[in-house]
């Protein structure tokens, strides 16, 4: 087998790419030899080596090249985001003529350019990435061009009159690329799709599917097997599993919610005996099991691995499985037999533990919802029991009323563990009967949204420790801390307040919620929870446990909602396997190359193949989602136009701010121009904008009065002209006015909030297993009951015993270092005018 010194002097000697059956044939290496692949895999995989769009291999590092992905900007340059994750290479409107957004490409760089920022060249093009793009069909005195909706893309693409299909002047279309571009001829393509006009109902929603290339329609496949599925529970399901049906399960969901991925119920109990008795309860959390129906392999679980999550437009979604098993056969819906993968849980309701999981264990179980229930609805019965949704859910109310005790303990264990809870105004779109904003309201969440959060956390708490405790590889939800440079500006920024952040160089989120907490009262209290807010990594899945910084959790993962998010699944599938005493390795990507290396490490490449998958999934979903906002807010806008509002500034940037209006909660640009005729200077670490001559400050959180002055559908684009506004230094006025009458100084420093106390080793679920005709049953002693023991109400159906764990000293397991910023457990409940210039060569710069 020759080596990798071997290879890489071969292929720089020959200074061109080679083919891998040619360069095998130049080593004296069998065809086919399965070794070769492998270490030629590997050199890929270590950036030793690369291949081009024919396949052929090349050297990664020939001439300093640096390989990455093209992102373009709407106008008209781009950039390189390099595969090694090092600083982007700036592109210029030139060299993004060779390319369209998302190909891969090789670059040389070339210096800087005036701003100090590194720049590069295309070399050549490893991999084209759009084959199909969603545009306006125009045609300009008889040349036919397609221009892209993704303002990110700023060729025309051009089409044959033969390839026009039926599109008429100004529809949206699809148009698949026939020939990709050059820096000296436009992309050439035929429309494949005529998705109607522009202003249809619901033509936003077709387009950002396409233009973000969201997965819409299921295969063929995947809906003939979810037809072979049976509409409801079999006596088959039934096996091996425990029988809930006679526990008053029920869902807490929003009015429009269709899909309900959990149940949950809750009871008083007695913990330990003797002197050491203390209240306690009994919490169940019931999670449809959409891995007994959805099985590795399958058609219906590849559609779901592409999806990775169901999206959500206003008065519309993209489920992730099919409407068989969303709203049906999985969805917990009342009064039917559903079945579920169970987390049964013992929380202490006094002490030191109170709060916290003492002990869990999770069960293969059928049951059946006693009542669907809103926040709404619950919320009111709890405030009001003898009101109309009291008597409505009379049944059920007092497990509701002691899910809400349980909740209060559960939330004072999360503030003492220091979780950090950003105070953030979520809005709800209000559309019409078309599709169009009929209003745009804060969504307001009570009480009851907290309650159903809390168990949701719990339970995601309990599977990640069954995991981590299991040591078997799966996908956590790590959120790590703020990077060292994040960490630093937010340090300069605070220091201009008066204030600090405790925890030295790596502080914990104790740290942030102490710093959150002591500054509530403060008149910059908003700009202080943005910065910090803005200081926070994002979110992901991960086979590496790093903690979850936000929440203050050594593990987290996501458990609680298959039917819309991939990653749950398969932590659904790990807990079964684990459950009966095997393991799940999941299958191998199609895309994904032989990895060289020892089982292990082969298979925890696929977990975190898995996991970078999820997470570029749910972006994508993500800006779908906006996309459709703000295309459905522009709209809505342009019949504000003219109309003078009150603001407040959201965003800071050196071209201008942006300011969100606090009546409608639409977001728009004031430009730099707008704000004075001076020059202004940005201040990052600040972020404001000061005027040079008069000292002018333009800051986060600022008040303002706006006039919205243009609306470009197209662009996504709302401007807004500034009327007048309150600069921040009326409010460091403010701030030290209440300083002064202040009797003692304001704290200058934060101190960490001790975390929550860990329950002790053995606390737990002992070695008593439900079985027999009884079912799991929580006991005075804190353990599951022996053999046969009563379930309060519940009767088994089979004779396999449920796996417990004990919850030993959960401080031996690695401090968490990230977090969701604000976790959110349950589900959420453009016109061109005139014509455009024929060009054959040329994209043209658009607005």
């Amino acid at each position: 087998m020759p080596s990798r010194e071997q290879i890489l002097a071969l292929l720089r000697e020959a200074n061109v790419p080679i083919a891998p059956g040619e360069l095998a044939r130049r080593l004296g290496v069998a065809a086919g030899s399965v070794g070769f692949e492998r270490r030629l895999a590997a050199m890929e995989r270590d950036g030793q080596v690369m291949q081009n769009r024919k396949g052929a291999l090349l050297l990664a590092t020939k001439l300093d090249f640096i390989a990455g992905r093209v992102q373009g900007h709407r106008d008209g340059f781009g950039f390189l985001i390099r595969d090694d994750g090092q600083q982007d290479l700036f592109l210029s409107s030139k060299e993004m003529l060779k390319v369209l957004h998302g190909d891969r490409v090789l670059v040389r760089s070339t210096g800087s350019d005036y701003r100090g920022k590194p720049e590069g060249s295309i070399v050549e093009v490893l991999e084209r990435r759009t084959n199909k793009l969603v545009g306006r069909f125009l045609n300009e005195r008889g040349l036919y061009i397609v221009v892209p909706e993704d303002q990110r893309i700023k060729h025309d693409i051009l089409v044959p009159p033969g390839e026009i299909g039926e599109a008429q002047h100004g529809q949206v279309v699809t148009v698949e690329i026939l020939e990709q571009p050059t820096r000296h001829t436009q992309p050439l393509g035929r429309v494949v799709e005529v998705l109607g006009e522009i202003d249809d109902p619901g033509m936003e929603i077709e387009i950002a599917v396409r233009k973000f290339d969201v997965p819409h329609e299921f295969s063929a496949k995947a809906l003939a097997r979810a037809e072979r599925l049976p509409s409801e529970v079999t006596r088959g399901d039934l096996a091996g599993r425990y029988d809930l049906r006679d526990v008053p399960l029920i869902t807490i969901d929003g009015e429009d919610a269709r899909d309900f991925d959990d149940a949950v119920y809750c009871e008083r109990v007695e913990l330990g005996s003797g002197a050491r008795k203390r209240p306690g309860w009994r919490l169940i959390v019931a999670i449809a099991d959409v891995a007994h129906y959805v099985t590795p392999g399958d058609a219906l679980d590849a559609d779901a691995l592409e999806r990775s999550t169901s999206v959500y437009f206003p008065r519309k979604v993209i489920p992730m499985l099919p409407e068989k098993l969303s709203n049906g056969l999985c969805s917990i819906n009342p009064d039917v037999d559903r079945l579920a993968l169970v987390c049964d849980m013992v929380v202490p309701a006094s002490g030191a533990k109170a709060g916290t999981v003492q002990a869990y264990q999770f069960y293969n179980a059928v049951m059946h919802s006693h009542a669907r229930t809103t926040y709404t609805e619950v919320w009111a019965a709890l405030q009001q029991p003898d009101g109309p949704a009291g008597r409505k859910h009379a049944r059920v109310l007092p497990q509701i009323q002691d899910l809400y005790e349980l909740f209060k303990t559960l939330q004072q264990a999360r503030e003492k563990r220091g979780a950090i809870d950003f105070d953030t105004v979520e809005t709800k779109i209000v559309c019409n009967e078309l599709g169009r904003i009929q209003s745009i309201v804060p969504y307001v969440r009570n009480d009851a949204h907290k309650v159903i959060e809390e168990c949701m956390l719990a339970a995601n708490t309990c599977a990640a420790d069954f995991m981590e405790r299991s040591k078997h590889p799966g996908l956590y939800r790590i959120h790590e801390g703020p990077t060292l440079e994040k960490l630093q500006a937010l340090r300069d920024f605070l220091k201009t307040l008066g204030l600090s952040l405790g925890g030295g160089d790596k502080p914990a989120a104790a740290d942030y919620s102490a710093l959150l907490a002591s500054a509530k009262n403060r008149p910059d209290a908003p700009l202080l929870q943005t910065m910090t807010l803005r200081s926070m990594q994002q979110a992901m899945y991960s086979p590496d446990n790093v903690g979850h910084f936000g929440l203050s959790y050594p593990a987290y993962t996501h458990f609680t909602s298959p039917i819309r998010r991939y990653p749950d699944l398969l932590t659904h599938r790990v807990i079964k396997a684990l459950v009966q005493g095997k393991r799940y390795v999941p299958n191998a990507l199609e895309e994904m190359p032989m990895i060289p290396g020892t089982a292990k490490e082969q298979e925890h490449a696929l977990w975190e193949k898995l996991g970078l998958l999820c997470s570029a999934n749910e972006r994508r979903a993500d800006d779908a989602s906006r996309d459709v906002e703000a295309w459905l807010k522009c709209w809505y806008m342009r019949e504000h136009v003219g109309d003078v509002f009150s603001g407040t500034i959201t965003g800071v940037a050196s071209f201008g701010t942006f300011v969100t209006l606090d009546e409608l909660y639409v977001e728009g640009l004031v430009h730099v121009s707008e704000l004075g005729a001076e020059y202004f200077q940005f201040n990052d670490s600040l972020h404001e904008l000061r005027g040079e001559r008069t000292g002018m400050r333009y800051r986060l959180t600022d008040k303002v009065q706006v006039q919205v002055a243009r609306v470009d559908l197209e662009s996504r684009r709302i401007e807004f002209k500034l009327v007048k506004g309150v600069s921040y230094e009326g409010l460091r006025k403010a701030i030290k006015r209440e300083a002064a009458s202040e009797r003692e100084p304001a704290k200058k420093s934060v101190q960490a909030t001790p975390s929550a106390a860990l329950p002790p080793e053995g606390a737990a679920f002992a070695s008593g297993r439900p079985g027999g005709k009884k079912g799991p049953h929580a006991t005075p002693s804190a353990t599951l009951p022996p053999e046969g023991a009563p379930f309060a109400s519940g009767r088994p159906s089979g004779k396999k015993s449920a796996k417990g764990v004990l919850l030993s000293d959960m401080s031996k397991v690695p401090k968490d270092k990230q977090a969701d910023a604000h976790p959110q457990e349950k589900k959420p409940g453009s016109a061109r005018t005139g014509k455009r210039a024929a060009a054959a060569k040329h994209s043209r710069k658009r607005h």
